[in-house]
């Protein structure tokens, strides 16, 4: 009538599945495949396709020069009701100049993939140019600035 002590201590076998019986969770993709790369390293790939571009033209003057991806920007000393996309630092204290893209207000503003090639292309014109001291069109001729 009750289980033996023996067979009270034999743990049972586990099954292998989630318990609503939907089957195994796993990748929709292959991670070879573009699919499964996140929105923060196809944003990185943009941004560096991006900085190949300029580059091509501006190699000596951007010798120097680091370019970094920051997810959003740090608005404690921010005294404006904007976002900012990017930002500029000046080399000081033996440290190089670098050149700063927002991701997050970046991907929130374009509303699409080509969108958003144009917008980090153009943040990082703007960016660049100030830091050269030249106009945003001597940069790129791509420069599509406040067409919106």
């Amino acid at each position: 009538m009750f289980p033996s002590r023996r067979e009270r201590t034999r743990p049972k076998p586990r099954r292998r599945r989630d318990r609503r019986g939907r089957g195994l969770r796993g990748s929709l993709a292959p991670a070879e495949v573009p699919l499964a790369r996140t929105a923060a390293e196809r944003f990185d790939d943009v941004a560096a396709a991006a900085v190949a571009r300029i580059d091509k033209r501006w190699a000596e003057e951007l010798a120097s020069v680091q370019f970094l991806v920051e997810d959003v920007p740090d608005l404690s000393a921010w005294d404006r009701n904007w976002v900012p996309l990017g930002r500029t630092d000046p080399a000081e204290a033996g440290l190089p100049a670098r050149v700063v893209l927002h991701r997050r207000p970046i991907q929130t503003r374009a509303p699409g993939e080509l969108a958003l090639r144009r917008l980090v292309l153009d943040v990082l014109v703007e960016q660049v140019a100030e830091l050269l001291g030249v106009q945003p069109e001597d940069v790129d001729g791509g420069y599509s600035g406040d067409e919106e």
